[in-house]
């Protein structure tokens, strides 16, 4: 069994640069009718028509039969109009828009959303527009698992020594800024919307990774890494300090994260992971904030693990960190700067469950 803490560090003087693009923007062309020929000036009366003046740029006297032929051709179009807007739901043969798929897959979100929000004994409101909800421990998604139906969380393991709790702070998000809390026996949970599961690329895939081939260099499928990485035979734990920024992101689809990576197996079919740090990705969380993140996958991305608690597997024990939610305050070019510091490690003394082949 794996435990991932988060505790945010003191303030470090370090300085680091970002270089942001420009986007230019196009400029229309106005076109210019050129008189070249004739002006012809047309003036035209019916019968429960009234007078309408041209000024019209020609180049052959044909024209003129031609625009007299549309002069009598237009009295008839309101009236085809009209008919073909009152046939009943008769769909228009370029229409884009398809009601009984569109109705699905909001069937699809609504049960998607019960499933992930579940009863809130309390709800708090964040500053930046996250509603909170303090779920129950044992009501939380990771024990819709089939093999974890009816327990229980067990209580927090003890820290690895050295690493004392009483001397770090857990008061980095914005939602607690207010000095609102989730009272014990309960966890805080960023509640899920209709609008956040319709930003993302797939309904069925929310909350996970694109399936990819994995690899460990530093660019690959359009992503730009920077990669530091350790390989051994046994490891028990994992520490990393991480500057929290909040970098310009241009596009929806586009994201920037700094984490912590734990992996076993290859980077085949097999890969296991347990990841945590903090990202900025607008087709998730639906603004560019930094927020602290955690993922797993136990068969590289493929069916298996999601984003934070989006899925059943990950437990959740802490009531005073919102997975999911954003990290205040941020770093700075020349100001203050701000770490998280995260901590993963093995619980040797409590029995060990296999889940989807994670420990």
């Amino acid at each position: 069994m794996c435990w991932i803490d988060l505790v945010e560090s003191k303030p470090r003087n370090t300085h680091f640069c970002f270089v942001h693009g420009r986007r230019k923007r196009r400029r229309r062309r106005q076109g210019q009718c050129e008189q070249s020929h004739t002006d012809l000036s047309i003036e035209t009366r019916r019968q429960n028509l009234s007078s309408m003046d041209f000024s019209l740029c020609l180049s052959s006297p044909i024209i003129s039969t031609l625009v007299h032929f549309l002069l009598v051709a237009s009295l008839f179009c309101p009236v085809c109009s009209s008919d073909i807007g009152n046939i009943g739901n008769t769909p228009v043969a370029n229409q884009t828009f398809k009601p009984q798929e569109e109705a699905h897959k909001m069937n699809i979100i609504r049960t998607r959303l019960q499933q992930i929000n579940k009863p809130a004994v309390k709800t708090i409101q964040s500053p930046d527009g996250d509603v909170i909800d303090c779920v129950v421990s044992h009501q939380q998604p990771a024990f819709d698992h089939p093999m974890l139906k009816g327990h229980k969380p067990l209580d927090p393991p003890e820290r690895p020594k050295g690493h004392n709790q009483m001397d770090m702070s857990e008061n980095f998000q914005l939602w607690t800024m207010s000095g609102e809390s989730c009272p014990e026996g309960t966890i805080p949970i960023r509640r899920t919307t209709e609008q956040d599961m319709l930003r993302a690329s797939s309904v069925s895939r929310f909350g996970r990774k694109i399936r990819r081939r994995v690899r460990r260099d530093t660019n690959s499928n359009g992503h730009e890494h920077a990669v530091g990485y350790v390989s051994g035979e046994q490891y028990y734990g994992a520490k990393a300090s991480i500057n929290v920024w909040a970098p310009r992101v241009a596009n929806q689809d586009e994201f920037s994260l700094s984490q912590m990576w734990v992996i076993s197996g290859s980077f085949g079919d097999d890969l296991n992971t347990i990841e945590s740090g903090w990202q900025v990705s607008p087709e998730l969380y639906g603004d560019r904030y930094p927020r602290f993140f955690t993922y797993w996958t136990s068969d590289a991305y493929q069916a298996t693990g999601c984003y934070n608690l989006l899925c059943s597997g990950f437990v959740q024990t802490n009531n005073r960190i919102a997975i999911g939610a954003a990290i205040s305050p941020t770093s700075s070019y020349a100001g203050g700067q701000f770490d998280i510091s995260l901590l993963i490690w093995k619980v040797i003394s409590c029995s060990i469950t296999k889940i989807d082949n994670i420990y």
